[in-house]
């Protein structure tokens, strides 16, 4: 299992940038596919984006594309989140989790998951 911790979250106004960070464990050996979601209060766990093991894949959803990116730096066993043009409707936990079953597609199912950080808190103001 992979240990993840997620971080970068913060308060940001809205049309600003935040870049967030999912680090693996340093005794992570093994390939995964990384996945970011999000849970806003009061609503189901959504997808965000995705990564395969080398980078080859990626995934977002419709609302994030072309302001956010996802990227991995596998010799710091970390991928990263990188957010620009928020919005108030992007505030949420944001969560990483690691597909060690599949680690060479960049899936939207939670199920596909098997391992999760503890979350970040990201708020955009208007």
């Amino acid at each position: 299992q992979v240990q993840l911790v997620e971080s970068g979250g913060g308060l940001v106004q809205s049309g600003g940038s935040l870049r967030l960070s999912c680090a693996a464990s340093q005794r992570t050996t093994g390939t995964y596919a990384v996945g970011w979601f999000r849970q806003a209060p009061g609503k189901e766990r959504e997808f965000v984006a995705a990564i395969s093991w080398r980078g080859i894949t990626t995934n977002y959803f419709d609302s994030v594309k072309g302001r956010f990116t996802i990227s991995r730096d596998n010799a710091k066993n970390t991928v990263f989140l990188q957010m620009n043009s928020l919005r108030p409707e992007d505030t949420a936990v944001y969560y990483c989790a690691a597909s060690v079953r599949w680690p060479t597609i960049a899936t939207s199912q939670k199920d596909a998951y098997d391992s999760w950080g503890q979350g970040t808190q990201v708020t955009v103001s208007s």
